[in-house]
C-alpha cells in the first residue's frame, strides 16, 4: 500500500464499509464534523459518534472515546487535529474490527498512517469522505 490511498477502486472499497466511528463528531450543524457524517448517515452508514462533550450526535449515543465503542467499527473517520492522530490510530489498532482510517481534509500524519498500514489497515488522508462518496458511489439520481 501507499500513503495515502488515492486510487478510486481502493477508495470505493473503503466506502463500501458501512460502520463509521466519527472521532471528533460535532453537534454544531454548521461544522464539517457534523455535515459530513450527517450526509453519510443519510446514505445508509451506521455512525458511532465520538464526542466526550455530548450525550448524543446524529440521533445516536455519543461515546467518550474510540475504546468505549462496543459495537463493530469498519472505518475510523477523524475530525481532530493531526497531532492527535497517533493516539487515535493506536486506539484503532487495539480493536480487531477496524478496516480503514479516514482522515478528513486538513488532517494528516504520515507516521501514524504507516503504522496503521503495517497492521493491514487502509489509510486515507486529507480527503473528504462526503466528496469521495458523492463522486465515486452516490447514484446521480439521489
Amino acid at each position: 500500500m501507499s500513503v495515502p490511498i488515492e486510487d478510486p477502486d481502493k477508495l470505493r472499497q473503503i466506502l463500501d464499509y458501512d460502520r463509521v466511528a466519527v472521532v471528533g463528531a460535532s453537534t454544531s450543524h454548521e461544522k464539517a464534523a457534523h455535515i459530513v457524517p450527517a450526509y453519510l448517515q443519510r446514505h445508509g452508514y451506521e455512525l458511532r459518534p465520538v464526542n466526550p462533550n455530548a450525550t448524543e450526535v446524529f440521533g445516536e449515543p455519543a461515546f467518550d472515546s474510540l475504546p468505549d465503542i462496543v459495537d463493530p467499527v469498519d472505518i475510523v473517520q477523524i475530525f481532530r487535529p493531526s497531532g492527535e492522530v497517533p493516539d487515535i490510530v493506536a486506539q484503532a489498532l487495539d480493536r480487531d474490527d477496524v478496516k480503514a482510517i479516514w482522515m478528513q481534509p486538513g488532517t494528516q500524519n504520515d507516521e501514524a498512517a504507516r503504522t496503521a498500514e503495517a497492521a493491514d489497515i487502509a489509510v486515507v488522508q486529507n480527503r473528504c469522505m462526503k466528496v469521495e462518496h458523492g463522486q465515486l458511489i452516490r447514484n446521480p439520481m439521489d
